[in-house]
């Protein structure tokens, strides 16, 4: 178990209530955009156009996440007809997020789960094969809102929990675990993005997680990978980010009873919200590693469009502020909760030019972890230009929080 740092006292006006309004107007200003041009200011020319080059060009590409996102939040309120009683659905969660007790969010899992393995056909790798298991169990998970219930029973796919297991298969050795990001849940990608071939060699295993109604937790016939996620309205992506807490601590406890240890997480833009989300609420980790995470959905998605206008009018038809909106979703935001983890086990990478998730976002992240480390490189959320250099951080980061 990691060494704890003390909890932060419960301030007046939780974080949601704390941020302005037109926080989302911040992202290429203010004191988060001005730490990253500052650090990429002692660096070359060269990697200074960079990151302006790839912050213009990625105000273009997300747009077609915004598209997605958009289309399935529409289509969703759009099934359920009342957007009133889809609000009102959520207004159970503010309270609970207000009071800031994870444990009584976070239920521990029941201690019993039984997990089928087979094996899967090894990787090639320079060095050696692979060796890799499937994991697989049907989460007991129950809805933290009766609300949800007959949203979550609907599920076929996405409550059996799925994992793929880089295990050599001869002792206990310390576990890296991989949250992937939105839509992008492929093994093969997060292995190239994260450098995990290398890291297995090095003599880690490795547990790369799938999040709920993606890759083979993705309910059939929707229109695209991870739709679900926001395809059955802000009502559902609460619990069903809920569910990828409670079936990531079942496998820390499969883990566990098998003597492995450190066990740490690391994940990429939803990943990197995940992996946050559980070091904030989960004592058995070592260390956590987000990359260009998510940190505050709701202003993200006021500042994409056509999210922005869509979510906007929304708002507007329902009386709701920029802060109450937050707190509707606050329930599974790491800035939620004071973290059992020390900070300076936390090793945020973040792009300098990252306009999914701004600058602004990744200073909240590391003003919640005092003392942890904050790297920049000159990229946006997709284009990692300096990459070797963070997954040289990243990898004495694994290397330091992994010794017995």
């Amino acid at each position: 178990m990691a060494p704890t740092r003390a909890a932060r006292p419960v301030t007046a006006a939780p974080w949601w209530e704390r941020l302005p309004d037109d926080f989302r107007g911040h992202s290429g200003r203010g004191r988060g955009s001005a730490d990253a041009k500052a650090d990429i200011g002692r660096r070359s020319v060269r990697q200074r156009l960079q990151v302006c080059g790839v912050a213009a060009l990625e105000r273009m590409a997300r747009v077609p996440l915004a598209i997605m996102v958009a289309a399935a939040t529409r289509s969703s309120l759009a099934a359920q007809g009342s957007a009133a009683g889809e609000f009102e659905a959520l207004r159970f969660y503010e309270p609970l997020a207000r009071a800031g007790d994870a444990a009584r969010v976070f239920v521990p899992p029941r201690a019993d789960i039984k997990i089928d393995e087979r094996a899967l056909p090894p990787l090639r790798a320079r060095g050696g094969e692979i060796r890799r298991r499937e994991l697989r169990f049907r989460s007991p998970f129950q809805p933290l809102n009766p609300a949800a219930m007959a949203s979550i029973a609907r599920m076929e796919r996405s409550v059996v929990a799925h994992a793929e297991h880089w295990c050599h298969g001869d002792q206990p050795r310390p576990t890296l675990i991989v949250a992937h990001g939105f839509a992008f849940d492929a093994p093969w990608l997060n292995a190239h993005a994260l450098g995990l071939r290398e890291l297995y060699r090095a003599g880690y295993d490795i547990l790369l997680s799938t999040f709920p109604h993606h890759g083979p937790r993705a309910e059939l016939d929707l229109p695209f990978n991870g739709y679900g996620v926001f395809g059955n309205g802000l009502l559902h992506f609460n619990e069903v980010t809920l569910l990828a807490i409670h079936d990531l601590r079942v496998f820390i406890g499969h883990l566990q009873a098998r003597g492995v240890g450190p066990i740490g997480i690391a994940g990429i833009s939803l990943g990197g919200y995940t992996a946050a989300l559980l070091a904030s609420v989960e004592p058995r980790l070592a260390y956590c590693i987000p990359v260009v995470p998510a940190v505050t959905p709701i202003d993200a998605f006021l500042e994409w469009q056509p999210t922005g206008v869509m979510l906007s009018a929304l708002m507007r038809s329902q009386g709701i502020s920029v802060a109450q909106m937050r707190a509707l979703v606050a329930i599974h935001n790491p800035l939620t909760y004071a973290s059992p983890m020390a900070g300076e086990r936390v090793l945020i990478i973040a792009g300098a030019g990252d306009r999914v998730t701004g600058p602004n976002h990744v200073q909240l992240l590391q003003q919640h972890w005092p003392g942890s480390r904050l790297h920049w490189f000159p990229g946006n959320h997709i284009l990692h230009f300096g990459r070797r250099d963070y997954l040289k951080l990243m990898r004495a980061h694994i290397d330091r929080w992994s010794a017995p």
